[in-house]
């Protein structure tokens, strides 16, 4: 499709060519990084916020720990629910106005959630803020990769993902301290404010959408049914869904159940405090940005496989470290649990695009789908082993999903010669991570 570009003599003088997107260092390409890094922040800060207050709500509620997760499983469950309808969506009425329809329904259901009188109506809202929060995981890359120069898409993916991160371990951060000196409640309404403003500051700063075409002006091909099937027969594409699958429910697990080991003895930590373990975050704000380019210096070497199973090796030797009663080893095996993590699912969603012959929007929705399918139901089992046989109970059963994402991918995935790197274009946005984190 033929848009209209402005030329550099200025707004008034203009012609058609096509769109290439904003080039680096222009004041576009710069809104578009900060008004998505604000997106993923109000989105991902949201998400995650009641997790750094678990402990609180179970005694404020008077319910278990595992009842209390299932308010993180919730809305992960809506968000999962929810991205391929966001994903269609966009696709008919534009990217930019589906992010802020999103953007404002996740922030106003928010604000309602520290007023729910009791355990069914609090995930009842919490679902329906996650699948409000959907809109912008769903979007928000397709808008990069459509209003960015493609030689600079990678790294100005990594920013989107860096700001999700953060938005992520600020949830946390700000939720478990206000909850400590008020309430849960309180903690929470906290953050969904703080949330308003990052959508307010991406409403200033995302610039308009001039990539965008209309599916309904485009050549339709395979309808989205049939792009959907044409990702789950193959058999990569699905082995790289469930790594998305296993490996966040296993993580999810270890940071849902954290805070009540913590908070009993030998620790004894207050709500605030272990809340800045929370801070193993930034190892994974480094690992996804670096296992990309590791995967290009290892082309020769397997690539993607080789960074993908070496990082949930990580993963098992971090989480082994957990099962330490000193502080200092659990805090530790956190970081290096978190870095693997991070760069595993880094590998995995940018590959599963990459390997698309077909549907590569629908590839990424997909693992989005399997991703926070299992950060919803394997995150709340693992509590199950959590009450039932303590942290050593829950570190086996994560143990097993490792061992399952790790022995399914080295059956089936192949070797990667042309891994790419973060700075490498052909290898796609995803190749330094280009899917949010949790």
């Amino acid at each position: 499709m033929i848009v209209r570009k402005e030329t550099a003599a200025g707004a008034g003088n203009r012609r058609d060519e096509p769109w290439t997107g904003h080039a680096k260092g222009s004041h576009g390409y710069r809104g578009v990084l900060i008004g998505l890094a604000a997106a993923g922040m109000a989105t991902f800060a949201q998400l995650y916020s009641v997790q750094g207050v678990l402990p609180g709500m179970a005694r404020d509620l008077d319910i278990t720990a595992s009842s209390a997760a299932l308010t993180v499983s919730a809305a992960t469950l809506g968000l999962a629910a929810a991205v391929i309808p966001w994903a269609a969506a966009a696709d008919r009425f534009g990217r930019l106005p589906v992010m802020r329809l999103a953007i404002v329904a996740a922030v106003v259901l928010g604000l309602l959630v520290p007023f729910s009188p009791d355990l069914p109506v609090l995930l009842a809202l919490r679902f329906a803020e996650g699948a409000a929060m959907g809109g912008i995981p769903a979007v928000a890359l397709a808008y990069l990769n459509e209003e960015v120069s493609r030689v600079h898409a990678a790294v100005a993916a990594g920013s989107y993902v860096s700001g999700t991160t953060i938005g992520g371990l600020a949830g946390r951060l700000v939720a478990a301290p206000v909850a400590d000196a008020a309430d849960w409640r309180v903690g929470v309404g906290v953050v969904s404010l703080l949330a308003a403003g990052a959508g307010i500051v991406f409403m200033l700063t995302a610039p308009k959408q001039q990539g965008f075409v209309p599916l309904r002006r485009s050549d339709p091909g395979p309808g989205l049914g049939g792009r959907l099937l044409a990702n789950l027969r193959n058999p990569r594409q699905l082995t790289l869904y469930m790594q998305g699958f296993l490996l966040m429910g296993g993580f999810v697990a270890v940071y849902n159940y954290l805070g009540f080991r913590l908070g009993a003895a030998p620790f004894s930590l207050p709500q605030s405090v272990a809340s800045f373990l929370f801070l193993a975050y930034l190892a994974g704000t480094w690992s996804s940005r670096s296992a990309g380019a590791l995967a290009g210096r290892l082309e020769t070497r397997g690539g993607r496989k080789t960074v993908l199973l070496g990082s949930t090796a990580v993963m098992a030797a971090g989480l082994a470290l957990t099962l330490a009663a000193w502080l200092p080893a659990v805090i530790a095996g956190l970081v290096v649990f978190t870095g693997g993590f991070f760069a595993a699912h880094s590998i995995a969603s940018g590959w599963a695009p990459f390997l698309a012959t077909e549907g590569r929007a629908q590839s990424s929705s997909l693992y989005n789908l399997f991703y926070y399918a299992g950060s919803s139901l394997l995150g709340w089992i693992g509590g199950i082993f959590f009450q039932a046989f303590g942290w050593a109970g829950l570190s086996a059963y994560v143990g097993v999903l490792m061992a399952l994402a790790a022995g399914t991918a080295a059956a089936v995935l192949t070797a990667d010669p042309g891994a790419g790197s973060a700075a490498d274009p052909a290898a796609g946005p995803g190749a330094a991570g280009a899917q949010p984190g949790p």
